[in-house]
């Protein structure tokens, strides 16, 4: 959701019920933040007494005991003052010590919750939306709970506390002052809103302009093949006339507020202040208390003027709190720690497809998977081969158990694939995708990832199996090489070896192999094929095969085509059939 969205969103019981959900992290510190709250109104409080005492300060200058006075309150103010900065700083601590805490372990629940949550959840969300959920949002609930909540509890006990002083003092200065300088505050803070809004269009307009900039310097090729140099000159200078003439405009709206302020906050004052004199000269006023009372009328004006700005800030946190807590509404996957993982140790790795349907949830009534049956006997070798879009992905993608069957059943070793713990069963496979992702750390911590408390001699076995070692130990920091970003600083052969690695580590029962070999040279592709025919040895392997050639010594062949089995057997056996799907495709790719 845009940050302009999050502003307007209004508040409501829904999403204060949401925001309450926070409540539960903020428990177990909630004897800090209640001290915390204390001091916030002691410190508070000790605000309110100031100007009091300045007021009794100046009324000392005209007692007959001029200097006691004076001295006196001048100690009363500087004991204050120090009570102000020392309840002022164990509240900051205090705050920011509860915060710190309570958002860690929000951080860690929310990240948490995400791992755990099913793959078709992340088919249907942006990575940098959820980033934003996990980073932007919850950096805006620690402003409020180190900031804008002490803010407006301050301003609050600032406003309310110091009308019934202003009251106590003088009800007829008070009633004055009331009807003058709230309405002029509150004018200035909606007319600042609606000058923001045009320093923000502006800002929309220069980046628009920028855009232009970047997309002409980045495609310059393309403006000087195409001859649109003029083109784009006049494109940029109407966007940046665009630029000129809103700022001019919001210069005219600026200048008006600017005077505005000058004649409405100040000219408030001066009405005060020539109101409280009038009440001096008549005996109803002290000297000391117009000046406590115009002290109290500025705290006053401050804090009415900045509740909008902290009422904005609550309404940005309720909207945050609201898209984070609704992460929490999403259903996990029903995941295990290895540690309390079922024994799975007779597992063989057989896996049968039983009048299998299934359709995913964002497209309902289209079958992606159509009453299949498929028997892949344990340790036996089976290519998916088809069209794109026949749905050997998504057969894949259910042997993982990413998606539940719509209809049918799909079994491992005889046994329903919902009977057994999600997370052991996946802790006996391994992939080996043809895009690889490598985390950006080593290579060492990129290999155990198939077996995270792996030796070093384990990683380096596992390594040589998968043909990697002889370009690992070339590097100068070998298994502790940084691979960069996604891997990007290795070759894609040398990837491609590294996830082997890692599968090898893994010693799954059921490997599923995703064309590995499809984008590498001729000498990567037969040192991965290598590793892999190494790999598959006495595994159950399931391999979605886009090159024919590499697949010619599969035990058996599924051919899927919209979902549908429709041929089944050797390469031989299928070759043989001239009228088949498989035959076609071979004699396409072998043509070519």
């Amino acid at each position: 959701m845009s940050e302009a969205k999050k502003e307007k969103r209004k508040l409501s019981k829904g999403s204060l019920k949401k925001s309450l959900k926070l409540y539960k992290y903020v428990k177990p510190y909630q004897a800090e933040f209640a001290l915390g709250l204390v001091f916030l109104v002691l410190s508070s409080v000790a605000n309110l007494a100031l100007p009091k005492f300045m007021g009794d300060l100046v009324d000392a200058s005209n007692s007959e005991a001029i200097f006691d006075n004076i001295e006196r309150t001048a100690l009363i103010l500087l004991v204050i003052l120090v009570i102000q900065a020392v309840v002022s700083f164990f509240r900051v601590v205090l705050f920011v010590n509860v915060t710190e805490k309570t958002l860690a372990s929000l951080r860690q629940a929310t990240y948490n919750h995400l791992i755990k949550l099913p793959i078709n959840f992340f088919n249907s969300k942006r990575v940098g939306e959820l980033n934003s959920r996990i980073s932007a949002d919850i950096s805006l609930l620690q402003e409020t709970f180190t900031t804008t909540l002490a803010e407006f509890i301050r301003q609050i006990i600032i406003i309310f506390g110091g009308i019934g002083i202003l009251l106590f003092t003088s009800t007829k200065l008070t009633l004055f002052m009331l009807g003058i300088v709230p309405v002029v505050v509150i004018i200035a803070v909606f007319f600042g809103r609606f000058i923001r809004n045009y320093a923000k269009e502006m800002q929309s307009e220069v980046a628009d302009s920028n855009t232009i900039v970047e997309e002409t310097l980045q495609g310059i090729f393309n403006v000087k093949a195409f001859a649109n140099e003029f083109f784009e000159m006049a494109r940029y200078k109407e966007k940046t006339d665009a630029v000129a003439k809103i700022g001019m405009k919001g210069g005219k709206y600026r200048g008006a507020f600017s005077s505005f302020i000058i004649l409405g906050m100040f000219g408030a004052i001066v009405a005060v202040i020539w109101r409280g004199v009038n009440l001096v000269a008549v005996d109803e006023l002290a000297m000391g208390e117009l000046f406590s009372f115009i002290i109290y009328s500025a705290f006053i004006g401050g804090s009415i003027g900045g509740l909008a700005n902290v009422y904005a800030n609550l309404q940005k946190a309720i909207g945050a709190t609201e898209d984070l807590m609704g992460i929490f509404d999403e259903g996990t996957e029903d995941l295990q720690e290895s540690s309390k993982h079922e024994d799975l140790s007779q597992f063989k790795g057989e896996i049968e497809f039983k009048n299998l349907s299934f359709a995913y949830s964002t497209r309902p009534d289209q079958q992606v998977i159509n009453n299949l049956s498929l028997k892949v006997q344990a340790g036996e070798q089976v290519a998916l081969v088809g069209p794109s879009g026949a749905g050997k992905s998504t057969i894949v993608s259910l042997i993982l158990q990413f998606y539940s069957n719509s209809e049918g059943s799909l079994l491992f070793d005889n046994k329903l694939a919902q009977d057994y713990s999600l997370s052991a069963l996946r802790s006996q496979m391994a992939v080996v995708p043809q895009d690889v992702f490598l985390f950006g750390g080593t290579i060492r911590e990129n290999i155990a990832y198939g077996k995270t408390n792996a030796s070093e001699a384990e990683i380096i076995e596992a390594a040589k199996q998968a043909n990697a070692w002889d370009f690992i130990s070339e590097f100068p920091e070998k298994l502790d090489t940084i691979v960069g970003d996604r891997g990007v600083q290795l070759s894609g052969g040398q990837r491609q070896r590294v996830a082997i690695a890692r599968a090898v580590l893994k010693d799954p029962k059921i490997l599923i192999l995703d064309e590995a070999t499809s984008a590498l040279d001729s000498e990567s592709e037969r040192l991965v094929q290598e590793a892999l025919d190494k790999l598959m040895l006495g595994r159950t392997s399931v391999v979605i095969a886009h090159r024919l050639a590499t697949i010619r010594k599969a035990d058996k062949i599924a051919v899927i085509e919209k979902g549908k089995l429709v041929e089944l057997g050797s390469h031989a056996e299928l070759i043989a059939n001239s009228e088949g799907l498989y035959y076609n495709l071979s004699t396409l790719q072998f043509n070519s």
